[in-house]
């Protein structure tokens, strides 16, 4: 009955432990897409501060 009990528990704190996982992905996901848009912008600023430094 206690091999049971544990069991059941461990079970559970795995399940527990892939949710936060999956959450944690999903955030980082989108933390990443932000990093990217945030350099893509800076990245594009440059070059045309570049253009007109040329002209």
């Amino acid at each position: 009955m206690l091999f049971l009990l544990l069991l059941i528990i461990l079970i559970t704190l795995l399940f527990r432990w892939l949710r936060i996982i999956a959450l944690n992905s999903n955030i980082q996901v989108e933390q990443n897409k932000k990093i990217i848009e945030l350099l893509t912008k800076n990245d594009r600023e440059k070059v045309e501060e570049d253009l007109k430094k040329t002209e």
